[in-house]
């Protein structure tokens, strides 16, 4: 049992200087360190390490900021250049859509007559036209997909070995 008692009390001295302790833990703990050497002991020393710790001076390179700033600026620019540009995808959209806008007419006059010769149904020929407005944004989505499909394997900065 004196074991244990032990046992709960180094581990209260740990989890206290990390987590912190509970009103009830910390007053069993106080009591314990009171009347035991040992434990009392093992907290002083916890305290001189980690006081040890907290002033301990750590040499880092002078220039450690300046290379740091330095590399994170190449790599933005190295996202920047490797973002895609679909400057010219919005502005095929754009185009399409204004073209189709102003050729809607004389498309859905296209499709009436062809089913005026064809004798087909007006259903068919509705369908047909919506389709026809689905091409553009088909031909997008396939070129989002083709370019999400090449940017998914993982980049070279973030392979092993760099």
């Amino acid at each position: 049992m004196s074991e244990n008692v032990h046992t709960r009390a180094l581990q209260l001295v740990a989890k206290g200087r990390v987590e912190g302790l509970a009103q009830l833990e910390s007053e069993w703990l106080a009591a314990h360190l009171q009347e035991c050497e040992f434990c009392n002991e093992h907290a002083r020393q916890t305290d001189r390490a980690l006081r040890s710790l907290r002033t301990a001076a750590i040499p880092l390179p002078a220039d450690l900021a300046g290379r740091t700033q330095f590399r994170v600026r190449l790599r933005a620019m190295e996202l920047r250049e490797r973002q895609p540009q679909r400057r010219m995808l919005w502005l095929a959209c754009a185009a399409s859509w204004i073209f189709g806008i102003a050729s809607a007419p004389y498309v859905w006059r296209v499709f009436e007559w062809f089913g005026h010769v064809t004798g087909a149904p007006k259903l068919i020929l509705e369908i047909s036209f919506g389709l026809w407005w689905t091409i553009p944004a088909l031909f997008a989505v396939l070129v989002l997909l083709l370019e999400g499909a090449g940017q998914a394997e993982e980049p070279e900065w973030m392979k092993p070995g760099r």
